[in-house]
C-alpha cells in the first residue's frame, strides 16, 4: 500500500508541476512589468527544480509519471487565450495565475489526504509544491 500511494502521489505532483510550467509559459509573452516577469521566471525556475525530483523518485519506482489532464490543460489554455485577448494587462495575467495557484493548492492537498500510506520523502515533495503556489499566489497579490 505504501509504494502504491507513493507512486500515485507522485504522478499526481509531476502532472501538477507541469501544469504550473505550462502555465506559465502561456502567460509569460503577455507580462509587462519586470518585477512581476522575474517572479514568474524563479517560480517557473523553482518547478523544473522540483521536476527533476520527482523524476529521480519516480525513475526509482520505474514510472513514467502523468500528463496533466488534456481536459484540464486545453480549458485552462482557452480560459487564459479568451481573457488576455480580451485584456491583455499584468492585472489578467496576475488574475489567471492566481486561480491556478489556487486550484493546484486545493488538488495537492486532496491528493496529500487521499495518498495516506505515501512515504514522507513523497509527501514532502508535495508540500514543497503547494509551499511554491501558495507562495507565488502572495508574491503576485500586487499585480491583480
Amino acid at each position: 500500500m505504501i509504494e502504491q500511494d507513493t507512486i500515485r502521489l507522485l504522478r499526481e505532483c509531476d502532472a501538477g508541476v507541469k501544469m504550473g510550467v505550462s502555465s506559465i509559459d502561456d502567460v509569460l509573452k503577455y507580462v509587462k512589468d519586470e518585477k512581476f516577469r522575474k517572479i514568474l521566471e524563479d517560480n517557473k525556475s523553482q518547478h523544473k527544480k522540483l521536476d527533476k525530483e520527482l523524476q529521480m523518485l519516480l525513475d526509482k519506482y520505474k514510472d513514467d509519471g502523468k500528463e496533466p489532464n488534456p481536459m484540464a490543460k486545453g480549458m485552462s489554455w482557452m480560459k487564459t487565450n479568451v481573457k488576455l485577448a480580451l485584456n491583455d494587462s499584468d492585472k489578467t495575467v496576475a488574475d489567471l495565475i492566481t486561480d491556478g495557484c489556487n486550484m493546484g493548492v486545493k488538488s495537492l492537498n486532496e491528493y496529500l489526504n487521499k495518498y495516506k500510506a505515501a512515504d514522507e520523502v513523497s509527501k514532502d515533495i508535495c508540500k514543497k509544491l503547494i509551499n511554491l503556489e501558495e507562495e507565488l499566489a502572495v508574491q503576485i497579490r500586487e499585480f491583480l
